[in-house]
């Protein structure tokens, strides 16, 4: 897995230790533990976390993004948020779905 900066990259001067947090430890030690839980599965469960707790922003976008990187499907991804919809909400799934349509069609372009 790459090293991710984004933390650093957007609060590194302002909240120094969260930044670090957020990179060495969340993705980097935490993401990089593929002998416990593959890439595509932390995605995955990651996406319907988001959903169903209602980050509905750009976390969202971002990590249904990196799911497509991770191997999940156009059909899975679809598959998993009309699943989501019942138990985390309708409204929820329409914004995740309106992502997934915009980030999935990246790769007919």
């Amino acid at each position: 897995m790459k090293k991710v900066t984004a933390g650093r990259d957007a609060l590194g001067e302002f909240a120094p230790k969260f930044a670090e947090l957020n990179d060495d430890v969340l993705f980097g030690e935490v993401w990089s533990r593929e002998d416990k839980l593959s890439p595509r599965d932390r995605s995955m469960i990651t996406v319907s976390a988001l959903m169903a707790s209602g980050i509905l922003d750009s976390s969202l976008k971002y990590h249904i993004s990196h799911a497509k990187e991770n191997g999940v499907t156009k059909e899975e991804m679809s598959e998993m948020i009309t699943h989501l919809a019942f138990y985390a909400g309708w409204p929820k799934a329409w914004a995740a779905f309106n992502m997934a349509k915009e980030i999935y069609s990246e790769e007919d372009n």
